[in-house]
């Protein structure tokens, strides 16, 4: 399985099997579900992995904890989708900060995207061929019995998840 698979490999291997060239490891903050940003100068590792250039497009899910050293791995012409409040909501801020990489900014919601019963099929179908084509690889983790959910939940908040975690009844 994805899980044990994950377990006999390193952090960085299982990272590289679903297609990431590098990855900054970030201390684990104990007994909390996030890691601790300041572990690591994320900012000054990506301009060195990237030769200065910064990366393309961020997607950060995390929020306010991270928002700025997002904004700050950007490249020229870069993108940053702010997904996700994990940490909190992004404050407002001034467009301003855009100027430097001369950056674009979205902050997408699903519904704008499947507004419809038909647009939701036709983009679920294009995942699933995903899937199907091996071009999508999802990681199960581990699966809890319903029967025990605050298990679950607990193995979530304690950050050790490192791919899905399903629960079935």
């Amino acid at each position: 399985t994805s899980r044990n698979k994950i377990e006999e490999l390193s952090e960085a291997d299982a990272a590289a099997d679903f297609g990431c060239d590098h990855l900054i490891v970030l201390e684990n903050v104990q007994g909390k579900s996030y890691a601790d940003y300041e572990s690591t100068d994320i900012v000054s590792r990506v301009k060195e992995i990237t030769d200065n250039r910064g990366c393309k497009m961020i997607i950060d899910g995390v929020g306010k904890s991270t928002y700025q050293i997002s904004l700050e791995c950007l490249a020229k012409r870069g993108i940053f989708v702010s997904f996700g409040n994990a940490s909190g909501a992004v404050p407002a801020f001034p467009v301003l900060k855009l100027t430097p990489q001369s950056a674009y900014v979205t902050r997408p919601k699903l519904n704008d995207y499947v507004a419809t019963r038909e647009e939701l099929l036709e983009r679920a179908g294009e995942v699933f061929d995903w899937v199907k084509k091996g071009e999508l690889k999802i990681s199960v983790d581990k699966t809890f019995n319903l029967k025990d959910v605050a298990e679950g939940h607990a193995y979530i908040e304690g950050g050790r998840s490192r791919g899905k975690i399903l629960f079935k009844p």
